[in-house]
């Protein structure tokens, strides 16, 4: 697999993204193979695993995920505070945990004494480390190549098991993460793979729906998964890190949307969730297009007006991409 490439918009602009990656078309992620008859539902739980390990070693964690027949989608949230905390020490255990490291690293960690020279060339290789534990490419990559090699070995065979690099959309603002995340938490009702988002097996709503039945706070940032970034209420002066929403808010708007979604339920946003839209700027009708078609809807970036122009203003694009989308789908 070819070395990621350098994120094109920076944390600056936003830490959150959504990536989706599909497999090749002669290959399995999960379902029935129609000529043999051979079952790869199994492949899910691996992709969730490792999906769910990752944020232990990087400086990324998920705000939702939904893992489908031939591809999956995740989003990101990319903590670059937490990565610029870590000791020198805590940065190479991390990345050895992924990888080998190098002579240098590994004569550290053994108590080894290094010459200054050594030490200097020790910190350039951490300081990529670092880097590299923040970035949403090496993340995905790490993801996609040992789903790859468990399902090239399974099969006994080699070759490309993902279609090419995954495709990124940066989430700049508060109504297309929370548009985005609906997206991603609806794929199974969409796709009529299940009829509520908590039976949607392998997704980031069924995570969340069962572990708030089961506390008796659920907005409580400490009662949610410890696997996904939390909700961490209303935006309010010196909100802790999360998701600005109450994760019961963003649950009944997920429900709601999901019954109109069907057409065999019939389904309504309820004057508290149209609050929600309200503070975020968006009307019903909009939020249900999202919902449905925001991986189409957008390309490289989703967001308003103001921030998309400011965004492309930094990064020196001369004509902002997908700016009439923006434009109608966040007023």
């Amino acid at each position: 697999m070819p070395k990621p490439r350098k994120q094109q918009v920076s944390i600056e602009d936003t830490p959150y993204y959504h990536c989706v990656s599909r497999c090749v078309r002669r290959a399995f992620l999960c379902g029935t193979d129609s000529v043999t008859g051979e079952s790869y539902e199994h492949r899910r739980g691996w992709l969730e695993n490792k999906l769910l390990e990752l944020p232990k070693l990087f400086a990324i964690q998920i705000a939702a995920y939904a893992i489908m027949s031939n591809h999956y989608h995740v989003v990101l949230y990319v903590d670059s505070d937490s990565s610029k905390s870590w000791a020198d020490e805590e940065v190479i255990e991390r990345w050895h945990s992924l990888f080998k490291g190098n002579l240098l690293s590994q004569r550290f960690m053994r108590g080894d004494a290094l010459n200054k020279a050594d030490l200097a060339r020790l910190q350039i290789y951490i300081a990529e480390w670092r880097s590299r534990l923040t970035d949403i490419s090496w993340f995905m990559r790490i993801l996609n190549e040992s789903i790859a090699r468990e399902a090239n070995l399974e099969d006994d065979c080699t070759g490309r098991f993902w279609e090419g690099r995954f495709k990124s959309q940066a989430l700049l603002d508060e109504a297309a993460l929370a548009a985005c995340m609906a997206y991603v938490d609806l794929n199974p009702i969409r796709a009529c793979m299940a009829k509520t988002p908590e039976d949607s097996e392998y997704t980031s709503i069924k995570l969340r729906a069962e572990k708030a039945q089961a506390a008796h706070s659920p907005n409580h940032l400490h009662q949610q998964p410890k696997e996904l970034l939390p909700f961490a209420g209303n935006p309010r002066q010196d909100i802790p890190k999360g998701i600005a929403m109450k994760l019961t808010d963003y649950l009944e708007l997920v429900d709601a949307t999901g019954r109109i979604i069907r057409d065999d339920k019939r389904g309504f946003i309820s004057d508290n969730s149209a609050k929600i839209l309200e503070r975020l700027g968006l009307d019903e009708e909009r939020w249900l297009s999202m919902t449905q078609n925001f991986e189409n809807t957008f390309s490289t970036f989703a967001g308003n007006e103001q921030k998309l122009r400011s965004t492309c203003e930094r990064l020196q694009y001369q004509r902002p991409p997908g700016l009439n989308r923006c434009r109608t789908a966040f007023g």
